[in-house]
């Protein structure tokens, strides 16, 4: 399925935020799981910078879930 490219703001979640939605995993485990291809995946911006997107977020929630179909 693709996904629709234009995404606002309010769709990109900081490094912050997400280590906050997880319940407030440190960032050495965040960027752990980015080594190790566990992480959700993440857009880097022209300065450097991490955004993750709402919706891949989500999925990758999902994904995760216990008892989830694979």
């Amino acid at each position: 399925m693709a996904r629709d490219v234009r995404t606002t703001a309010a769709d990109l979640l900081t490094v912050r935020q997400v280590l906050d939605e997880l319940g407030g995993i440190s960032r050495r485990t965040f960027y752990r799981w980015r080594e190790l291809r566990l992480a959700p995946a993440c857009i880097r911006l022209p300065n450097g910078e991490l955004r993750v997107r709402r919706d891949v977020l989500n999925d990758w929630l999902a994904d995760r879930a216990e008892g989830a179909a694979s």
